[in-house]
């Protein structure tokens, strides 16, 4: 069967098999992350810390492209929009003197 040269082109898709380890399955609990970024890569630390005490540790550290941050952000933020839409919205306004846990968003710009 020949293709008709005015019909688009539909792109084959590739099935990407992903292996999951046993260890990798348990998960990590994170409430605190720290972002970081040069020119060539994001780097984010995730950390837990516990209530009364002053040092966090960093669980797991993951280091991408500027790119692939910014396409995490997106598939992060189509996945807290999906949710929102099932479970309601997520609140995340907290105490100022909340001392743990994932911090707000600073609102000033760096360049």
């Amino acid at each position: 069967m020949s293709q008709n040269p005015k019909d688009p082109i539909q792109p084959q898709q590739q099935q990407l098999n992903v292996e999951l380890g046993e260890k990798e399955a348990e998960g990590i609990y994170s409430n605190l992350a720290f972002i970081t970024h040069s020119p060539a890569e994001f780097v984010i630390d995730f950390t837990r810390i516990l209530p009364g005490l002053q040092k966090a540790k960093v669980m797991s550290r993951i280091i991408t492209t500027p790119q692939h941050a910014k396409m995490l952000l997106r598939a992060l933020a189509d996945n807290i929009d999906k949710y929102e839409a099932r479970f309601g919205e997520i609140n995340v306004d907290f105490p100022q003197e909340q001392t743990f846990g994932f911090p707000p968003p600073r609102t000033e710009k760096f360049n």
